[in-house]
């Protein structure tokens, strides 16, 4: 097909996508499946795959164990800087320093940009964003990219300098939380206000609501903008390590987004990708823990021997509920569920077999349950599977699982992420540990939680460690309670890991500009900074660290400095 077609093909809602890794098998696959159409690639690995919905499912069955570990994840917004607890004013004031962010990029992931605000413009009225990425608008893509619209500083300034900005750009900020995350990474001192690196420049990546396939195949509400899928995440990310390399700048990148889909073990394609990006000399990665740790969408439990059994149980309150669970076991047990209704229904036990979906209609409730397994993962070599309930009445439904082949015995369960599927559904035994959300559970990038600076007390929903595969997380806390920083409306704050992660953000973009741009260690990435950022993070004396609610303890990048210069 002509350019003109395949845009046309990708932008169609009747298309999906999804990524792989390249290799000679994908190159045969695609020679024999002309309905597969690969695009850009990743990294310089991943592959960017698109086909139609109804052949979607067959063709990743065929796939065989690249199947889970290529299906996109839907995620959402983790959020709703007191640049003086974090040690930055402190850094800001450092004569000999001089550290602002100067030649550093952040980039931000997110809903888009308010970019008239006065906070991303210098005095001469000429805008500090290097450039915008609007995914979701028909326009002319970046170079090498095969939707949306791409706007340049040049057009950004023209914009600004004229009586109707949005005539020239017309990407704007409708939810708010991009712009916000934006200005307290990177936003320059106007009335008052002051972002953590306020003479960094920005990129940002406007994303697109994702493909109505995936928020059907993962029950996201009809009415919920903010969901966005994990293809067009890592399309966001890889735009700003290309305008990153064309700039000849180091770049944060910030992720205040975040999903409870996914093996939270840093196994899938999208984490592997990331945990790529973050060891990218030049590079930074800062993604938010998530705000799960009290929302009871996560339970786990142990199952000694084959034949035995546990029970989850699910309260649902309201009427016409879709239940959506993904359970997730280890490589050396294999699983099986049964699901009972709050009537007693039984959709009775049904064996595993691989990338199958079995679906069962009850007769009392008029629900449907899906019950699906794969098995094994690429990656972990263990078993996922996903339980789907329609039109499930209010009350305790239970889904048991039983040993079929044991080992370990352990298993994880995960509800979707808060806004993300039909209110009022939680865990009756939840449990808040093993909350971390996905990207956040990404080997070698940032983990950020969130803290309360007017008592130094942990934000209750920030999300709690280890991952899956008992990494340590989050690696820190940052400010995450009442934050201030500005809006499309104008100033106000915002409470949660997103803007922890932002205002780390900005303290990264300072490391980088102290190690790249000033020469003092030319090949500083994620993990310099992150060893940094620890090893001066501020400890309570009463607390055991590391932890799975604070991690190291709290940002502090005054004594980080004073600890650098201890040892150079």
């Amino acid at each position: 097909m002509n350019e003109e077609e395949l845009r046309e093909f990708i932008n169609s809602p009747d298309t999906v996508d999804f990524i792989v890794r390249g290799n000679d098998i994908l190159d045969s696959f695609l020679r024999e499946n002309p309905n597969v159409v690969a695009t850009q690639t990743l990294a310089g690995r991943y592959v960017v795959c698109y086909t139609k919905a109804s052949q979607f499912m067959d063709t990743l069955s065929r796939m065989g164990s690249n199947y889970v570990s290529s299906l996109p994840v839907v995620l959402g917004l983790l959020g709703r800087p007191e640049v003086e607890a974090s040690g930055i004013g402190g850094i800001h004031r450092q004569p000999y320093l001089g550290l602002r962010g100067r030649g550093v990029l952040v980039g931000i992931v997110d809903t888009g940009i308010d970019y008239t605000q006065p906070v991303f413009r210098y005095e001469d009225g000429t805008s500090k964003i290097q450039a915008i990425f609007d995914q979701s608008a028909v326009g002319t893509p970046p170079e090498g990219f095969f939707f949306g619209a791409e706007y340049t500083h040049a057009q950004i300034n023209e914009a600004l300098a004229s009586e109707n900005p949005y005539e020239i750009v017309p990407q704007r900020d409708t939810d708010g939380h991009g712009t916000f995350l934006a200005s307290v990474a990177a936003g320059r001192e106007v009335d008052g206000f002051l972002g953590a690196a306020p003479d960094a420049e920005l990129v940002v990546v406007k994303l697109k609501r994702a493909r109505p396939f995936y928020t059907d195949l993962f029950a996201v509400p009809p009415d919920q903008p903010n969901a966005f899928g994990s293809t067009a995440v890592m399309i966001g990310v890889e735009y700003i390590l290309e305008k990153a390399q064309e700039l000849n700048r180091p770049v944060v990148i910030c992720l205040g987004i975040g999903t409870n889909s996914g093996s939270h073990d840093g196994f899938s394609i999208f984490e592997e990708y990331l945990s790529e990006i973050s060891n990218l000399v030049g590079v930074c990665l800062c993604i938010a823990a998530g705000n799960e740790s009290q929302a009871r969408h996560h339970t786990q439990g142990r199952i000694s021997a084959v034949g035995e059994f546990q029970n989850i149980d699910i309260s649902v309150t309201n009427e016409s509920s879709v239940i959506y669970t993904t359970i997730w076991s280890g490589v050396a047990d294999r699983m099986s569920v049964a699901v009972r209704s709050p009537t007693g229904e039984l959709a009775a036990r049904i064996p595993p077999k691989s990338a199958t979906i079995t679906t069962t209609n009850l007769v009392f409730e008029q629900s449907s349950v899906q019950v699906a397994y794969f098995f094994p993962l690429e990656g972990s070599g263990g078993q996922l599977t996903a339980v789907r309930v329609n039109n499930a009445i209010p009350g305790i439904w239970t889904i048991t699982v039983y040993g079929d082949l044991v080992l370990d015995g352990g298993f994880n369960a995960w509800l979707p992420l808060t806004g993300m599927s039909s209110p009022g559904i939680e865990f009756l035994a939840a449990n808040p540990n093993y909350t971390i959300t996905v990207p956040a559970t990404t080997v070698g990038a940032l983990c950020i939680g969130a803290y309360n600076i007017l008592d130094d007390s942990l934000y209750p929903s920030s999300s709690w460690g280890p991952t899956r595969i008992n990494m340590m997380a989050p690696d820190l806390c940052a400010p995450g309670v009442n934050v201030e920083g500005i809006y499309p409306t104008g100033p106000g704050t915002m409470t949660g890991t997103s803007a922890a992660a932002a205002i780390t953000a900005g303290a990264c973009a300072l490391m980088l500009q102290w190690g790249v741009v000033n020469g003092n260690d030319v090949s500083m990435s994620t993990y310099q900074i992150r060893a940094y950022l620890i090893r001066g993070c501020r400890r309570s004396p009463t607390v055991f660290y590391p932890n799975t609610q604070w991690g190291y303890g709290a940002l502090d990048l005054v004594q980080t400095f004073n600890l650098m210069r201890e040892t150079r």
